[in-house]
């Protein structure tokens, strides 16, 4: 949850505004959180697979490791899922299956 069960509110601010929209708008809160604690999950694999630092010097280069720590982490999920349940990848053109015209066709192995 976002708020603990003895939260009031009452000091104010932002919080007291937060806190008010939870207690009135609680679906659409938790939908906003939730996309929160993704996001966050998501972060913290990262740091976990790939490390917590960032080692290049300029701006433009450290935003180019993050971006390819995130293109890693992606292809790793994939893969994972891939094997979780059993797709094969078709590269070839002749491998195609009649019929299928996805960039990247995807088949269960019988």
């Amino acid at each position: 949850m976002a708020f603990k069960s003895n939260t009031t509110g009452g000091i104010g601010g932002l919080f007291q505004k937060m806190f008010h929209y939870f207690q009135f708008q609680r679906d659409e809160y938790l939908q906003h959180y939730h996309k929160r604690s993704n996001v966050e999950s998501t972060f913290s694999a990262v740091k976990r697979k790939f490390g917590d630092s960032v080692r290049s010097k300029t701006d433009v280069a450290m935003v180019n490791e993050v971006l390819c720590k995130l293109l890693c982490h992606n292809l790793t999920c994939l893969i994972q899922e891939q094997e979780t349940l059993g797709i094969v990848p078709i590269f070839w053109k002749d491998e195609e299956p009649e019929g299928v015209r996805d960039v990247l066709p995807m088949i269960r192995p019988v």
